[in-house]
């Protein structure tokens, strides 16, 4: 059984739309050498970031869209690191980021979006999708466009189909046995739905229900059975690697569900992402949960300490590590419904939380999102507040 880190302090690194890495004009360099060399460059400085600000992990995002970040058997090399679906990009990110990340002592969490295709439903995507690269594998988009539908105008992958959960756990089998990735996470799209463009599953659910009496219980069990077998599948190759899901920060809110907590926020995991959480944290199918919990003290209808120390209660006991995601992306942006993140560059309200995560024992660390904000000019005091509190960690 693999054993969470206490005290994780990690970032996010984004690589869809290349909001982290690599950077939108290393694609411009047209000579293959130079452009490997940049990336190279800003993939180190990353890293680097992160071991002078003292913290120990790095959550880096290597299937973004059914695309891949590393030199996979099952699909497309990603189009952010040339600009071209499926085309070789001279190295193998993954495996340069893991040999990086592990000389500076560093974790590496490889992130995986699970369902989604692309990142709209244009006909330059569709193009795209049908014709990339035959330096690497065909979209699954191409492949099996049975398994394909349309989701808060995005592609996306029909969670209800049994093959569908299969490929995708083979993905992560991929991952785990190629690589000496420290863990496998899942990000908060599971269900993802827009009210203009939801997720026609009826002929699905018509297909492959055979137990529930409603769809939206079947899409939990849709999503608990995709995240039990890829804990299975890690746990099969390797059983020092970790298995952690980060979903939106709210379960349920109370007025929903007495076991939910006592928030009113927008879009709870259990109702709207059909991910039923705090089922997977009691039932042990994951090693850690890191809740998105990127709201302030003083927002009344989703309070950092109200949430936090309701996932602190549920974990407690379970066996599943709690680490906090946290919106480092909101410091030193001003918010009418959210002020505080700008109040003293927004340091007494980041102090606020990491005291509170300090105070439970349940709480293991916490993760940033996303890293560029680490260099932001928004975020410096903060930025420096950290590096003093954890320069003698």
């Amino acid at each position: 059984m693999a054993t969470a880190t206490k005290n994780l302090k990690a970032t996010w690194v984004a690589t869809v739309t290349n909001l982290d890495w690599p950077s939108v004009s290393s694609l411009a360099i047209t000579d293959e050498a130079a452009r490997v060399s940049a990336q190279k460059e800003e993939l180190t400085g990353i890293l680097d970031d992160i071991a002078a600000m003292k913290m120990n992990a790095v959550i880096f995002q290597v299937v973004p869209c059914a695309d891949a970040f590393y030199a996979s058997d099952l699909l497309p090399w990603s189009k952010y690191l040339t600009g071209t679906l499926g085309k070789n990009p001279g190295f193998d990110p993954l495996a340069y980021a893991v040999e990086q990340a592990h000389a500076r002592h560093i974790e590496l969490h490889a992130w995986v979006n699970p369902y989604r295709v692309s990142m709209n439903t244009s006909d330059a995507t569709i193009e795209e999708l049908n014709n990339s690269s035959s330096d690497s594998p065909a979209s699954v988009f191409k492949r099996h466009p049975e398994w394909t539908g349309t989701s808060a105008k995005r592609f996306v992958l029909d969670p209800g189909i049994p093959e569908v959960q299969a490929w995708v756990s083979s993905i992560v089998e991929e991952i785990v046995t190629q690589y000496d990735v420290d863990a496998i996470q899942f990000d908060d799209y599971f269900y993802y739905e827009s009210a203009d463009s939801v997720l026609n599953d009826d002929a699905t659910y018509q297909t492959y229900n055979t137990t529930f009496t409603t769809k939206a219980d079947w899409r939990r069990n849709n999503t608990y059975s995709l995240v039990e077998a890829c804990h299975k599948k890690i746990a099969a190759v390797n059983t020092d690697v970790l298995f952690g899901v980060s979903p939106a920060g709210v379960w349920r809110n109370k007025s929903d569900d007495p076991l939910g907590s006592d928030t009113q926020a927008g879009a709870p995991n259990y109702d709207f992402a059909y991910a039923d959480t705090r089922k997977w944290v009691i039932d042990g199918i994951i090693d850690y949960i890191a809740p998105q919990v990127y709201w302030p003290f003083a927002r009344e209808v989703a309070r950092y300490d109200v949430i936090t120390q309701w996932w602190a209660d549920t974990v407690r006991g379970t066996g599943t590590a709690l680490y906090i995601g946290m919106a480092l992306y909101k410091v030193g942006t001003a918010s009418a419904a959210e002020p505080d993140w700008t109040v003293e560059g927004g340091v007494p309200e980041m102090t606020r939380q990491l005291d509170l995560n300090d105070s439970l024992t349940e709480v293991s660390g916490c993760m940033f999102f996303r890293h560029m904000f680490l260099r932001a000019s928004q975020t410096q005091q903060v930025v420096d507040y950290l590096k003093r509190r954890w320069a003698d960690v």
